[in-house]
């Protein structure tokens, strides 16, 4: 078995955690697990009041990753932009899936699920599980774009609703 990779991060930075969307890493330190010394990322998630530690040489292994470039971002509103791609299968599958594509930590496939979910004000309303997945993956798209941005999640929050209602127009 070939020894995992360590993970170039730094003390300061935003990353994104899978499951939790993004954080900034407030330390790296040395802690000993059943017998073990092990090197830690300590991730604060201002937003969540949570802190995730995790082994330096398994992070890329699980996902975590850097903030996505500018490129990604546009790419990600023009995504937002298209029509919505919902499929005919039952909600819970549809729901699974939406709900892999938000832990899946990847910017496009939780913007496809804000693009699929989101209703205009002409719409039916949504269900409790929708709009639960729905603001889920929304506050991820949100928290990423205006940390790319800068981190100004207002301005993120008002550009993404900007082109979600131009879409609708």
């Amino acid at each position: 078995m070939s020894k995992s990779k360590k993970a170039e991060f730094r003390a300061n930075e935003f990353v994104v955690y899978p499951a939790h969307g993004v954080g900034q890493i407030v330390s790296i330190e040395k802690q000993e697990v059943a017998g073990f010394e092990l090197e830690l990322f300590v991730i604060s998630f201002e937003k969540d009041k949570m802190t995730l530690r995790v082994p330096t040489n398994k992070a890329t292994e699980i996902g975590m990753r850097g903030l996505s470039s500018p490129d990604v971002v546009s790419h990600a509103m023009k995504t937002l932009k298209g029509k919505a791609k919902v499929k005919r299968a039952m909600w819970s599958r549809r729901a699974q899936e939406y709900e892999q594509k938000i832990n899946s930590g990847d910017l496009i496939a939780i913007a496809e699920v804000v693009r699929d979910l989101h209703r205009s004000d002409d719409q039916r309303e949504q269900s409790y599980s929708e709009r639960q997945l729905y603001e889920a993956a929304l506050e991820r798209l949100t928290r990423e774009v205006g940390a790319v941005e800068g981190g100004d999640e207002l301005a993120a929050a008002k550009q993404i609703d900007d082109v979600l209602v131009s879409r609708a127009a």
